[in-house]
């Protein structure tokens, strides 16, 4: 499997002192007390034995355990790619990210649901411990799904000089270092808990403390048992922190930096989850293809955390199109998709066009919506069309809407409303929908069946109006 894409700034980026050089990612690992060294080299044997090498895929379904923080350290001793799955994902998810894995010449070996009682996964096969790295920095380091915004699977892969760079920026961008401690929720088959929960401590020489289901009132008790220091997340995991019947302002006194993005976050929240937290909230923006394009460092003016999504960090750049998308360019970029023709798509001249709509003003960037028709639930993208062709195939509906609906604690939930020849509710629909192997948090949360569907002039649903009348329906 290659990357489609090569950085026009590539020879920048490679020269002595630029962005690429530097270590590789298991250089970053080794040594720094996030991984276990001796259980990443003893993994790496066995997944040699079953015949990985430089250059071939490895999946399995990660629950955020330190077994999936060992195959991500094997996979790249090896040079090969690790291509975490998220654990809630369904089966016609994991069937369409085996095959776009496959579709791209990739060597797959698939681990399925790996056991593990410790740092060590079960079920591999003794074999002599790998311990010579065979990686290069150019050398692809994994493959994750995106929610995307067509219903089409798409697999981003990104580089290990990409990453190494981007965690050592981030780890001095927000001073982190040996005294601080992260919690990690989100999971490791996504950017931000692959980012956040591994590459960004060992950067740091920090700890690590994993949740492989997030839960606020065993988040408060971590936190304080573990003397966390360091959180990032989507407003929901915060907002449910926030409103757990156990949280006191004393319970998380160790907590001294959070870093939010994604939908929801206004600064009346930044302002309220500073206060009762009693730490530095600000807020950050990036993608599974750009990681943390923007964000506020201390020194930086204080309003600008509450007000923006942050400045760029390091010599990534930004510049808005003509219609206000918000374009990309820098060396944290992914090197393309599994499929060449959405890469395409997707960069422009070397630009990355993001289809998020901005403002810049004195270089800070603030997010103003999106073009791609997602919804963000909790954190998680989910495609708009993905669902809406869920729905339109089920014999009884003519034509589906989907939408997101404002939500307090989620940031949105999915809404649809359907034409169809019987009764569908969302019994219904959640049947439909675990039938055919969706994961439940793509499937519909509230279902409206209309006899007609309100339009624009222009002959599209008027979105706004069905949002309005989901949110006025019985949940």
């Amino acid at each position: 499997m290659r990357a489609w894409y090569r950085h026009p700034d590539a020879a920048e980026h490679r020269r002595p002192g630029g962005a690429w050089d530097g270590p590789t990612l298991d250089g970053l690992c080794t040594g720094t007390g996030v991984l276990d060294d001796g259980a990443v080299a003893a993994t790496a044997g066995a997944l040699a034995a079953r015949g990985v090498r430089r250059g071939g895929v490895v999946t399995w379904t990660a629950r955020n355990r330190p077994a999936d923080l060992t195959l991500l350290g094997a996979c790249w001793r090896l040079g090969a790619v690790a291509a975490p799955r998220h654990h809630r994902a369904g089966t016609g998810e994991t069937a369409a990210f085996l095959a776009a894995l496959r579709a791209a010449g990739a060597r797959v070996t698939d681990l399925g649901e790996v056991r593990a009682a410790g740092p060590v996964p079960d079920g591999l096969g003794d074999a002599p411990p790998w311990r010579h790295p065979a990686a290069r920095a150019s050398d692809l380091a994994v493959a994750l799904a995106t929610g995307g915004s067509t219903g089409v699977p798409k697999v981003v892969l990104h580089t290990q000089r990409a990453l190494s760079y981007k965690a050592r920026t981030m780890a001095a961008f927000h001073g982190l270092g040996p005294g601080d401690a992260v919690l990690m929720p989100a999971p490791l088959a996504h950017m931000s808990g692959l980012l956040n929960g591994l590459l960004v401590p060992a950067a740091a020489g920090m700890r690590v403390v994993l949740m492989d289901r997030w839960d606020p009132e065993a988040a408060l008790a971590l936190i304080r048992a573990r003397r966390v220091t360091f959180m990032v997340g989507p407003p929901t995991f915060f907002r449910q922190l926030l409103d757990a019947p156990g949280f006191r302002t004393e319970h998380v006194a160790g907590l001294r930096l959070v870093s939010l993005g994604g939908a929801g976050v206004t600064p009346a929240f930044v302002e309220e989850a500073a206060a009762r937290l009693g730490a530095v909230v600000k807020r950050s923006y990036g993608s599974t293809e750009a990681p943390t394009v923007t964000s506020w460092a201390p020194g930086d003016p204080p309003e600008r955390a509450v007000h923006t999504d942050g400045r760029p960090v390091g010599p990534v750049r930004v510049r808005l199109a003509d219609d206000g998308e918000l374009l990309v360019r820098g060396p944290e970029l992914f090197a393309g998709y599994t499929d060449p023709a959405a890469t395409a798509a997707a960069i422009e001249r070397g630009w990355f066009r993001t289809g998020d709509l901005a403002t810049i003003s004195d270089g800070w960037v603030t997010i103003t919506g999106r073009k791609k028709a997602i919804v963000i639930r909790g954190g998680e993208n989910i495609a708009v069309a993905e669902v809406e062709d869920t729905l339109r195939a089920h014999p009884a509906v003519r034509e589906a809407v989907v939408v997101g609906v404002p939500d307090p604690v989620m940031g949105e939930r999915v809404g649809a409303v359907v034409l169809a020849d019987a009764p569908f509710d969302l019994a219904t629909c959640r049947a439909w929908f675990a039938a055919r192997g969706v994961a439940r948090y793509k499937t519909p949360e509230r279902v409206l069946q209309v006899e007609r569907l309100p339009l624009l002039a222009n002959g599209k649903p008027d979105r706004p109006a069905l949002v309005r009348r989901l949110a006025a329906a019985p949940a």
